[in-house]
C-alpha cells in the first residue's frame, strides 16, 4: 500500500496517520478536514493536505479512512465507494439508519472492501470472551451487564469539551453514538439485540444538547437479558462487562484488561495484561483491513452488524423515556 487518504483531522484521524507510518514507513498520506478548510500548519505524519474531494480523488489512493464526524460519514464515504476505493469507516457507520442503510446498499453494489472501525473487537480479551461464549463454558447466559462511564471533559485535554464532536447533536455526539462499542460487541457476542426499555438523561453538569446518560435493557433471541449503562459524566473511568451463566460468572474489565470466571469453588483468572499497549488494537485493526483489501473481502457481515447498531440506537432514541435533569 503506497497511498492513503484520511478524511478528518481529529484525534482518531491523527492516530490512524501515525499508525500507518509505523506499519508502512514509505506510505504517502493525504488528509482533508471534514469541513474542507485548509489547515494553518502542517499535520504530523501527513504528507499532503486537501480541501476538496476532487483533490482526494486525484491523489489516486489505494485506500481511505473516513474519520470525520458521524453525520458526515455517508457524505464522504459514498464518493470513495463510487470509485471503488477500499474504505475503513470510523464507528459508528453513520449517524442515522437512513445513511447507514444507503452506505450498506452502495457497498454491496460496488463490492469494494469496506469495514467499520469498532476497535474493541481487536482486544485479545474481547476475543477470549467471545471464545468462552462460543464454547458454552458458562452454559446458558441469563444476564449481561455492560457499563462504561468516562468524564467527557477529560477525554481530550487539549480541547474544550463543549466544542467537541462528542458534545454536539449535529455532529453525531452523545453517549449512544460515542459509546456504541458496547452495543457492537454485545451484538458480536450474542447475536440480534431487541430493545425492551430505555431511559436517557441529561444533567446540569455538562449542559449538552445530547444524552449524557443512557440506560438500556435488551434481550437476545435466546432469552438473555442485557443491561447497558453508558455515561459521559463519571469522574473515575470504568468499563466492564459481566456475564451471569448457569455454570459461572464471567467478569471482563476493559480498564484492567482482565478476564476472570467465578464459580462456586474458585476465581479463575483467564487473562490479565494491565500494561498491554492499547494502541496495538488500532494497529491490528489496520493490518486486518489491509488483509481484507488484499483478499478483496467485502466485509458484508461487519457492515450488517454496524447497520444493526445504528438501527438500535435510533430505536432507543425514538422509544426511550427521558429523565428529568438532576
Amino acid at each position: 500500500m503506497k497511498r492513503a487518504v484520511i478524511i478528518g483531522l481529529g484525534s482518531i484521524a491523527k492516530r490512524h496517520a501515525s499508525n500507518l507510518k509505523k506499519l508502512y514507513p514509505d506510505i504517502k498520506i493525504l488528509a482533508m478536514s471534514s469541513s474542507g478548510k485548509l489547515q494553518d500548519s502542517p499535520i504530523i505524519d501527513v504528507d499532503e493536505l486537501a480541501t476538496t474531494i476532487n483533490q482526494v480523488i486525484s491523489f489516486r489512493p489505494d485506500f481511505a479512512i473516513v474519520a470525520s464526524p458521524a453525520t458526515f460519514h455517508f457524505q464522504h464515504a459514498k464518493e470513495l465507494l463510487k470509485l471503488n476505493i477500499p474504505t475503513l469507516i470510523e464507528k459508528p457507520i453513520a449517524a442515522t439508519r437512513k445513511d447507514a442503510k444507503e452506505m450498506v446498499v452502495l457497498a454491496n453494489e460496488t463490492k469494494v472492501p469496506v469495514s467499520v472501525a469498532y476497535c474493541l473487537r481487536y482486544l485479545p480479551a474481547a476475543n477470549i470472551v467471545k471464545s468462552i461464549l462460543e464454547e458454552n463454558q458458562l452454559g446458558p447466559i441469563y444476564n449481561v451487564m455492560a457499563h462504561v462511564g468516562q468524564y467527557l471533559p477529560d477525554w481530550r485535554k487539549d480541547k474544550d469539551y463543549r466544542f467537541s464532536v462528542s458534545a454536539s447533536l449535529k455532529l453525531g455526539g452523545g453517549a449512544l453514538l460515542e459509546l456504541s462499542h458496547e452495543l457492537d460487541y454485545l451484538h458480536w457476542f450474542l447475536g440480534e439485540l431487541h430493545l425492551k426499555y430505555a431511559l436517557l438523561r441529561n444533567t446540569n453538569e455538562l449542559n449538552l444538547d445530547v444524552e449524557e446518560i443512557a440506560d438500556v435493557i435488551l434481550s437476545t433471541d435466546s432469552g438473555t437479558i442485557c443491561s447497558v449503562h453508558l455515561n459521559l459524566i463519571q469522574k473515575k473511568p470504568q468499563r466492564y462487562c459481566n456475564f451471569v451463566g448457569e455454570k459461572g460468572h464471567l467478569c471482563w474489565d476493559l480498564i484492567e484488561n482482565r478476564v476472570a470466571i467465578y464459580t462456586n469453588e474458585k476465581e479463575n483468572i483467564i487473562y490479565h495484561e494491565p500494561f498491554w499497549d492499547r494502541n496495538t488494537m488500532y494497529l491490528l485493526m489496520l493490518k486486518d483491513f489491509m488483509q481484507k483489501i488484499t483478499s478483496q473481502n467485502h466485509c458484508k457481515r461487519i457492515l450488517s452488524s454496524a447497520m444493526h447498531t445504528v438501527e438500535l440506537i435510533e430505536k432507543i432514541k425514538s422509544q426511550s423515556n427521558w429523565g428529568i435533569k438532576q
